[in-house]
């Protein structure tokens, strides 16, 4: 009897898993994978839970994967909600609940649409699904240690779709074939502190922090791409903690980010923003202390075979042909696309991570048919030859 991917998301969702909290969720996937057929392995690392799943064999000549993530950000306020955030409680249309839309959707759809082609009409390849408790998180040991036990295993995926609520309006609207890059930068502004009745004595940090934000945030970093909008750079906060008006600060903070396309690395713009801080340091005679987190470069699956599979899957479930887009923030795909070709389909982001998150209930069963036609088309198709190792 096929999956019903609703009755599975609500499952889920009644699955408390705050990161890095389990919640019952992969606990829950596994049984209902293995009873389908498929192998399964918790591949947990440094208390971050994980769990990969193969039908068919490793050594297969086509292998189709999953990403997904079941953990989820927390509820804020609990009496916020107009339903319980761990409820699941449907109404209107709607299914309700902490992660319903990013990401448990999505992860019910593809393990529905899965299990539903391995007991129906076997497939001749294999189908992998991978799923991390640690998106949310810091990521550290979440895809990255599915990816690095497989590394290790000689486990592969040929292809991969990340199901992350790519869709604006209407579903299969847009998916992506890329990601901007990220990275955030600390700087630490150091002078002397002082009374402000005598200049002469201190050394103040602000100006210099003034001025080195003026010329980061000014900075145009470029005009964009056939398939990335221009880079940007955001100051996001200066602080200083100085609670009097009097006193010349001995030191200043500052915090930016970065939202880069592939005309950069995170290392170039690291060795530019450092040389930046420098610069105003001579200038302004002050020190300029900078640490810097690069949360993943930019990438891009170009058009071609994969994203033609899932355009196709779209057009033919929905009569929509997706926008190819590499909007948004980060997702794990910034770390499956060294492993091979990715793009990410889901379903519409409504509301996600905030009070009332909801997810449209007729989405999640169009949403399955959408990868059970990928897969369908894929396995008939062939070897789709966008491996990139």
């Amino acid at each position: 009897m096929p999956i019903d991917p609703v009755d599975l998301t609500a499952a889920l969702v009644r699955c408390p898993s705050v990161t890095p909290e389990e919640g019952g969720a992969l606990t829950l996937l596994e049984g209902m994978l293995g009873a389908a057929g498929f192998a399964c392995w918790r591949v947990d690392r440094n208390g971050t839970p994980n769990l990969f799943a193969r039908w068919g064999d490793k050594r297969a000549f086509r292998i189709f994967g999953f990403n997904g993530h079941t953990d989820v950000v927390p509820i804020g306020d609990a009496d916020a909600w107009t339903y319980p955030p761990f409820s699941a409680h449907q109404a209107d249309g709607w299914l309700y609940g902490r992660g319903a839309t990013d990401m448990k959707s999505g992860v019910a759809a593809f393990v529905a649409a899965a299990i539903d082609l391995v007991t129906e009409a076997p497939p001749n390849g294999t189908i992998v699904i991978a799923i991390t408790g640690d998106e949310e998180g810091p990521g550290r040991d979440g895809t990255i240690a599915i990816l690095d036990w497989m590394r290790e295993t000689g486990e592969r995926m040929d292809i991969c779709i990340v199901g992350e609520p790519t869709s604006v309006t209407h579903i299969g609207d847009m998916v992506k074939i890329g990601r901007r890059g990220s990275m955030t930068a600390h700087f630490e502004v150091i002078g002397k502190q002082g009374h402000s009745a005598y200049l002469h004595k201190a050394l103040n940090p602000m100006p210099a922090v003034a001025l080195l934000a003026h010329r980061l945030s000014s900075h145009v970093l470029d005009h964009g791409t056939d398939h990335f909008d221009p880079s940007t750079l955001s100051v996001t906060t200066i602080d200083t903690g100085n609670a009097a008006s009097n006193v010349i600060p001995a030191r200043t903070r500052m915090t930016v980010n970065l939202r880069f396309n592939d005309l950069h690395s995170g290392t170039a713009l690291t060795e530019w923003l450092r040389a930046q801080a420098d610069a105003v340091a001579a200038e302004m005679g002050v020190a300029i202390t900078m640490q810097s987190q690069i949360s993943g470069e930019a990438f891009l699956t170009p058009p071609g075979p994969l994203s033609e599979l899932v355009t196709r899957a779209i057009r033919q479930e929905t009569n929509q042909s997706p926008v190819l887009s590499t909007t948004g923030g980060t997702s794990d795909a910034r770390f499956v696309k060294d492993h091979c070709a990715v793009v990410e389909c889901g379903l519409v982001g409504h509301r996600m991570h905030e009070v009332d998150e909801r997810v449209w209930i007729d989405d999640i069963h169009d949403l399955k048919r959408i990868y059970g036609r990928m897969l369908r088309s894929y396995f008939a198709d062939g070897p789709l030859g966008a491996r990139n190792g």
